[in-house]
């Protein structure tokens, strides 16, 4: 197969060649670039020489591995490096994809990438059955531009990529001929709320001791039965990192509740099972911080934006569910006091911690109640 150059708005991709070693050698110093792909390190410039001779000059010839320069269409600098990889199963490619930082935060990567997954399922081009997306778990960016694109993202696979002699855990997503090169869901901000006993805010790897400290509380672990014993600093920081897995997704909303004046987590607020016009809220709260009033104002924080317009910056959701064990009447307080109205009872529907199981009572709150 002979090199070929691709164009879209503000990006062209052509072929990199002996020209931009010096370049190419320079790109790969960047921290991000080494953390998430598979160059080695230190790289060099020889390592530059070997890419071009061994992998990019061989992989058009055979045209089994394409890959492109995403360059500055003005005065074609390299600013990064796509491929595709056509895999040994007939009908599939994967695409792979890098970004220096001068070309960073202006969408020309899911431009580039859209120009080579749009040739890979044209009649005219490769007339692909799908095409594979896989990233290191934690490659945000990387996830972000296959959200943009329409990839289903289809889980995590353990030990999936070798790096530098290691394998580490991989996200995979898909796309198939015929899907819509656009986002299937909704990728859901967390922005901060603000009140006057309580700050909601993303969750930072910092919060992970005080999430140990509340989720080994005796009474957080009465009421929430289905948590991990023992509840370790691993297990927080795996809590918080998965949050971020359902903002992808359009699942749910995750917040740290934090002092107005700034430290750790006094608590988690969510809205959960995001769907249809509704959500579940749940929430705990840090020994330290309860009976001062936080959890109320939380909630009231989480209703005002899951009813706010998506316009506005809201969710702009229609209804509100809460669920609260028989027996916990701090957390039917705090639904009340919210304005949660109950609505019904499901009858030994809840394990508690100590393995009995209790009625579950449900409350509701509605963006436009009827009258």
């Amino acid at each position: 197969m002979q090199p070929f150059e691709l164009r879209g708005d503000g990006v062209l991709l052509a072929t990199p060649t002996s020209a931009d070693v010096d370049a190419i050698t320079a790109l790969c110093q960047d921290d991000d670039i080494q953390r998430w792909t598979t160059i080695p390190v230190p790289y060099r410039r020889s390592h530059a020489e070997q890419f071009l001779g061994q992998s990019v000059d061989p992989g058009w010839e055979t045209g089994t591995n394409l890959t492109w320069a995403l360059r500055d269409p003005e005065d074609r600098v390299v600013l990064g490096m796509v491929g595709l990889n056509l895999r040994d199963e007939v009908g599939s490619g994967e695409v792979g994809f890098w970004l220096g930082p001068a070309g960073r935060g202006r969408g020309l990567m899911t431009t580039a990438v859209r120009l080579v997954t749009e040739y890979a399922f044209a009649p005219e081009g490769l007339g692909l059955e799908r095409v594979l997306w896989r990233a290191r778990v934690g490659n945000w960016p990387s996830r972000r531009v296959a959200w943009r694109l329409g990839f289903t993202i289809e889980g995590t696979v353990r030990k999936e990529l070798r790096k530098r002699g290691e394998r580490v855990d991989a996200w995979v997503g898909t796309l198939v001929a015929g899907d819509p090169i656009e986002p299937k869901t909704r990728w859901l901000n967390v922005p901060t709320l603000t009140g006057s006993k309580v700050m909601l805010r993303r969750f930072a790897e910092s919060d992970a001791q005080a999430c140990v400290e509340a989720c080994n509380d005796p009474v957080t672990r009465r009421w929430l039965g289905q948590l991990p014993s023992p509840y370790t600093y691993d297990t927080a920081l795996g809590y918080i990192r998965s949050r971020e897995n359902e903002h992808a997704d359009g699942s749910a909303v995750h917040w740290a509740a934090a002092p107005v004046g700034g430290g750790p987590a006094v608590g988690a607020f969510s809205l959960m099972a995001i769907r249809d016009g509704r959500a579940e809220v749940g929430y705990w709260v840090h020994p330290s911080a309860r009976g001062a009033g936080v959890a109320t104002e939380a909630v009231r924080l989480v209703a005002r934006h899951a009813f706010t317009d998506e316009a506005a910056g809201g969710l702009g959701l229609r209804r509100l569910v809460l669920a609260r064990a028989d027996g916990n009447d701090a957390s039917a307080a705090v639904a009340e006091r919210a304005g949660f109205q109950p609505f019904g009872l499901e009858h030994q529907a809840e394990q508690l911690g100590d393995g009995t199981r209790a009625d579950l009572h449900w409350y509701e709150l509605l963006a436009h109640p009827a009258g």
